[in-house]
């Protein structure tokens, strides 16, 4: 900060003085106001005016627009101001206070050139004290209207008002006075032109007179605004208790009415006798309420849920079987074993007319048709179809519903669904039974268990419905990817029908027959606009998906659809493609698999087969023999079924270690390391047992496991191979993977009637009762 000057400024004023030119704002004299200085002549003109006298010459331009103002660009008189504080903020700006201390006229301006501003050369206005009777009684007319005004505005504070007061001069009176007035700059410019003291005097009581008219005009306004308000506020209230009365009296009549007609929906609902009589009690209820009550909304909410659930609607069957047959196998490829059970219930229906539903449920990976074939079920048949999926359902009250003494209470996903079919008959889909949780809100699974019994659904009782309704002719589907996680209850009340996977000649004639139509449609191509043969798709198979359906293949043919699409569209004509197996990487990119990958058998490695819930897969096992002390490492992130496999292998080969002719002390001074690559992926079940004793029995005798050889089965410390499930999965896998021999266990022989007959060409399946059987088989 700068500090003040010591002297009286009026006394050693210059001439000459540097300028300061100001917009939008007058400095009258007397007046002390901040400042905000930013041009760059305005601070070099401060900077002089600090170095000497702290005196400067603020003006006010005519535009406020012009940045560097010329002496036509100015109003000639001033003030002459005293710089009281200068400070220069962050952004290389002053703010500075200044005090007016006498007017002055610019007579000439001059730029001075080594320093970069405008100093203006003034004739200062000496103002004579005047004391007659008329300045007296001007001084006490503009104190009263500046009383006035201050009470009105309210923007300017009532300490300014008695500082006012105070001054005896005057030239200073009018002056102080004219600074606090909210006037446009050019009058107040005007007001400082005025030089006479007495003129200036009138001028400011002119102009205070004018402002208070205007301020009691405003006054009166608000006045009436706000009497307006009230009186259209109290009209509207009072309208509104009118309309209110009316409505009241008009709306007895309209809920009479109301009731009346639920009265009729209810008869016409054709219910069953339970239904109908507790929808009586609920209306009678609703008679005797007012229209508006809470517990009326509730009421009527209920008995609409009633009316509308199809008690009695069905749609009819079509028990044409060979038109049923036509249009699944249109719709789906293969499937022979869920087709042919729903032709069985047509053929059932058509006899007896009447039947309890089936409760189907489709076990597979995911991509093979499980919840598409449940609307073509739905297509054949002639009924309506609805899903609800229980992946992540957790509440029992979604399956039930929840009681009415709850708020916003509904009815369970089952009468929501069967409310949405309008036919008490539909085809009903559990989208992903073996998904759904259970925690402190109930089990959803149990809740399942009335739904899905046929000796009980026919009366099933929903909380928030609380009647009974028939679910028996409804054709319950359902889906999982695996039956582990399915409760034993609720397995038992279903009819699995499982999907095993496609092998690669299914797989491309679905792709041919049903996914490149279905794509070419949805990009807008025709059939011309993109051929490929079936050593094109045999080649998108092997090299870019790796699964048991086809949901990746349709991936891959969207994506060559889009290539082909963006040619058609970037050409401005229709691209017509005959895709090659050189131009796969071209429109797939970069391989994901290869074909020979998977299979690494040698010295204490042997492929297994598992099953998981997408499909057969194959399972590369590794055993590495140390030195140590006889313990057994197992990694590869191996659940508790297959660690006690590995260690029950290990026993077997301990137990038979002079039939492989392995040394007297050789495990108590070995470590066996049992590794199943793909660590970050969880790993379980007991398929693995004969593959890990095959590895350890490889690596302790020295001999190679052949290559080209996989083997699934479950050892036992006997020695016995025990069977396993997922067969079919597990063949097809090894199928695709190149194997040529499967060892599987003599308790599977059953099975091999599932197995396709072309598979059976290409791979060569042995049965094996004892270990000793696998190892012989197994070895070089």
């Amino acid at each position: 900060m700068s500090p003040q000057p010591q002297s009286n400024p009026k006394s050693k004023a210059p001439g000459s003085l540097p300028l300061l030119p100001v917009r939008d704002v007058v400095v009258f004299p007397t007046m002390v106001l901040p400042l905000a200085v930013g041009r760059e002549k305005s601070i070099r003109a401060l900077e002089e005016s600090m170095a000497t006298h702290h005196l400067v010459f603020v003006t006010t331009q005519k535009k406020v627009q012009v940045d560097d103002p010329q002496e036509d660009d100015l109003f000639l008189v001033g003030t002459v101001c005293e710089v009281l504080q200068m400070a220069k903020m962050p952004d290389g700006t002053f703010k500075i206070l200044v005090e007016g201390v006498q007017r002055a006229v610019l007579q000439e301006l001059r730029t001075v050139p080594d320093k970069n501003y405008s100093e203006a050369k003034l004739h200062r206005v000496e103002e004579p004290v005047e004391e007659s009777k008329e300045v007296l009684a001007l001084s006490r007319q503009i104190n009263s209207l500046f009383d006035q005004y201050v009470k009105l505005t309210r923007r300017v504070p009532m300490e300014v008002a008695a500082s006012v007061q105070s001054i005896d001069e005057p030239g200073h009176l009018s002056d102080a006075v004219a600074s606090h007035l909210f006037l446009k700059t050019a009058d107040k410019q005007n007001l400082l032109e005025i030089l006479p003291v007495r003129l200036r005097m009138e001028k400011v009581i002119e102009s205070l007179t004018a402002e208070i008219e205007i301020l009691n005009l405003e006054k009166r306004i608000q006045a009436r605004v706000r009497s307006q308000i009230e009186k259209s506020q109290k009209e509207y209230y009072l309208t509104e208790q009118m309309k209110a009365i009316q409505k009241e009296l008009r709306q007895k009549d309209d809920f009479v009415k109301e009731v009346q007609d639920i009265y009729e929906k209810v008869k016409e609902a054709k219910m069953t006798d339970e239904a109908r009589e507790v929808a009586r009690k609920e209306c009678e209820r609703l008679e005797k309420m007012t229209p508006f009550s809470p517990e009326a909304t509730v009421i009527r909410t209920y008995l609409d849920w009633l009316i509308q659930l199809p008690w009695a609607v069905k749609t009819k069957d079509n028990l044409d079987m060979v038109l049923c047959e036509k249009i699944l196998n249109g719709e789906h490829y293969g499937l022979e074993k869920a087709k042919e059970r729903i032709v069985e219930y047509l053929a059932v229906l058509k006899l007896v007319k009447k039947m309890k539903g089936p409760i189907l449920c489709f076990v597979g990976p995911p991509g093979v048709g499980k919840t598409s074939l449940a609307r073509s079920i739905a297509n054949a048949l002639g009924r309506n179809f609805v899903r609800i999926s229980l992946g992540g359902v957790r509440d029992e009250a979604e399956i039930r519903g929840h009681r009415r003494t709850y708020i916003g209470s509904l009815p369970g996903r089952i009468m929501q669904s069967l409310r949405k079919s309008k036919s008490k008959n539909p085809v009903f889909l559990l989208d992903e039974i073996d998904k759904m949780g259970s925690d402190w809100r109930g089990d959803p699974s149990a809740a399942l268990l009335e739904v899905l019994d046929p000796e009980q659904n026919s009366n099933f009782t929903d909380h928030y419905l609380d009647v009974g309704f028939d679910l028996s002719e409804v054709l319950f589907i359902t889906t999982a990817n695996s039956l582990y996680n399915i409760p034993v209850s609720l397995h038992d009340r279903l009819e699995v029908v499982r999907f095993p996977g496609y092998m690669d000649s299914e797989k491309i004639a679905i792709t041919r027959n049903f996914l490149i139509p279905k794509q070419l449609k949805e990009h807008g191509l025709e059939s011309q606009q993109l051929e490929m043969d079936d050593s094109v798709l045999k080649k998108i198979l092997t090299d870019y998906t790796q699964e048991a359906g086809v949901r990746n293949v349709e991936r891959q043919i969207a994506k060559i659809c889009r290539k082909v699409a963006k040619k058609s569209a970037s050409a401005g004509s229709p691209a017509s493609i005959h895709l090659k197996q050189s131009q796969l990487q071209e429109y797939l990119g970069i391989p994901e698999f290869y074909k020979d990958s998977r299979v690494t058998n040698g010295v204490g490695v042997a492929t297994g087969l598992a099953w998981t819930e997408h499909g057969g897969e194959l399972l590369a096992i590794e055993v590495n023999a140390m030195k140590g002390k006889g313990k057994l490492l197992l990694t590869g992130k191996l659940g508790e079924v297959m660690r006690e496999s590995a260690q029950a292998a290990l026993s077997y080969v301990r137990a038979q270690s002079k039939k492989f002719k392995i040394q007297n002390g050789f495990f108590q001074e070995t470590d066996f390391h049992v590794h199943v690559p793909e660590g970050a992926v969880p790993k379980d079940g007991p398929s693995a047992g004969i593959a890990i004793g095959t590895a350890v029995a490889s690596v302790c005798s020295g001999r190679a496991v052949k290559k080209y050889i996989a083997m699934t089965g479950e050892i036992t410390l006997r020695g016995q191979v025990l069977p396993i499930g997922g067969f079919k999965e597990k063949v097809i896998a090894a199928h695709r993977e190149g194997i040529k021999t499967v060892l599987y266990p003599e308790g599977n022989r059953k099975d091999l009637t599932e197995i396709p007959p072309e598979i059976l060409k290409d791979v060569k399946l042995v049965s094996v009762k004892q270990m000793e059987d696998v190892l012989h088989q197994a070895l070089e």
